[in-house]
């Protein structure tokens, strides 16, 4: 049995295209920020985990950050109050 990539090792970008393939996934992680922002950074730190992609909230919002994607810019935006 392998051991998991710790947090810190670089997996937001991995887990992003994962969750970003999934379009229902993506589009219930983009309504839960408008009502619950923080709720949903803890689902996509939920779901690394559950992926064998282990991130912490600090990586995710610093990988949507640097994206150049309008959509990804967007969710960023609308959600920031909480994250």
């Amino acid at each position: 049995m392998t051991a998991s990539p710790a947090p810190g090792s670089g997996n937001a970008p991995a887990l992003y295209a994962q969750i970003s393939a999934d379009h229902n996934l993506t589009q219930a992680l983009f309504r839960q920020a408008l009502q619950d922002p923080k709720g949903a950074l803890a689902r996509i730190v939920e779901l690394g985990e559950a992926a064998g992609l282990p991130v912490t909230p600090e990586e995710v919002k610093a990988h949507i950050g640097s994206l150049d994607d309008a959509a990804s810019k967007q969710w960023l935006i609308k959600a920031r109050g909480g994250l």
